[in-house]
């Protein structure tokens, strides 16, 4: 059946609602980044610029980096923002915008996506400059109590343990990425569970004006520990998208990463000076693994 115009939402030109883009527009590998001016420090890099979009904060460039094509598109911040990026580069491929059906199983197009991002570690020996592929994202956000995500055993169990852990009225979801793409892309880096949190400052224990409802957040997050026979699970840092695009890429079916530039370490209290040059690092590591 037709998908209705108040849940398809298409532009007069045809494109999709917030992205504004047009299928031809998208390429099957695409770099997220969070800030939209980081955008040109990826596409920078780019042999050639085809296309360049500009609607609210997301920000698409699509061109070719040594003969392959691909896409570097801003998200802004949150998973909120991730479920718009998500379902409308979902819908760019696997949509038919003339009759607003679904395309058939035996058309559907798996996307390959990796997010680009800074991130804190929580513990002391993930240092500030390294380098993190997330094996495993833990959202304590309320955005998959609107949707039907299967977790494994393992992730229910782990979700359970961070929500005594942290004492909450609410179960975390937990949803491990894409092994092909962190094989692929991040074989050299840390092997990290990354924690998504729905704001920077309460969420992530910082303190300006407001106490915290939890004083001692922090060390919840760094002290947590879940052991199987897979190992002993640990929170190793923590931002604001990942646990969105893991679960979401599940759904939907597409191959997801997120690769994170350390750029701050809340167990030692070290903020790098060297930002960009860190990010600069990773940009160019998953542009020539991709």
């Amino acid at each position: 059946m037709p998908i209705a115009d108040s849940e398809f939402i298409l532009n007069k030109d045809g494109s999709v609602y917030h992205l504004n883009l047009l299928p031809d527009h998208i390429s099957d590998t695409i770099i997220t980044v969070g800030d939209p001016e980081r955008v040109p420090s990826v596409s920078e890099h780019f042999d050639s610029i085809e296309t360049k979009i500009h609607k609210r904060e997301f920000v698409t460039h699509v061109g070719y980096y040594k003969g392959k094509r691909m896409a570097v598109i801003s998200t802004g911040m949150g998973t909120d923002n991730i479920d718009i990026l998500m379902n409308e580069l979902d819908a760019l491929v696997n949509i038919d915008f003339v009759t607003r059906e679904v395309r058939p199983q035996a058309e559907h197009i798996s996307l390959r996506i990796v997010r680009v991002g800074t991130s804190g570690s929580l513990q002391a020996d993930v240092p500030v400059g390294s380098l993190l592929a997330s094996e495993h994202a833990v959202g304590l956000d309320s955005l998959m109590q609107f949707y039907p995500l299967v977790e494994t055993g393992l992730e229910i169990e782990v979700a359970q343990g961070i929500q005594q852990a942290l004492q909450l009225p609410y179960r975390p979801y937990c949803v491990r990425g894409s092994d092909l793409l962190r094989e692929q892309i991040g074989h050299d880096m840390i092997m990290g569970n990354t924690l998504t949190c729905p704001g920077f400052y309460g969420p992530q224990g910082r303190v300006l004006r407001l106490d915290l409802r939890m004083p001692h957040l922090i060390e919840a997050y760094q002290n947590y520990r879940y052991h199987s026979a897979e190992g002993e699970f640990r929170l190793t840092n923590f931002e604001m998208e990942t646990a969105g695009y893991y679960s979401l890429g599940r759904m939907l079916g597409h191959e997801v990463l997120s690769l994170n530039a350390i750029v701050a370490n809340r167990a030692t209290g070290e903020f790098a000076t060297n930002s960009d040059q860190i990010v600069g690092d990773l940009i160019q590591k998953t542009l020539d693994r991709l």
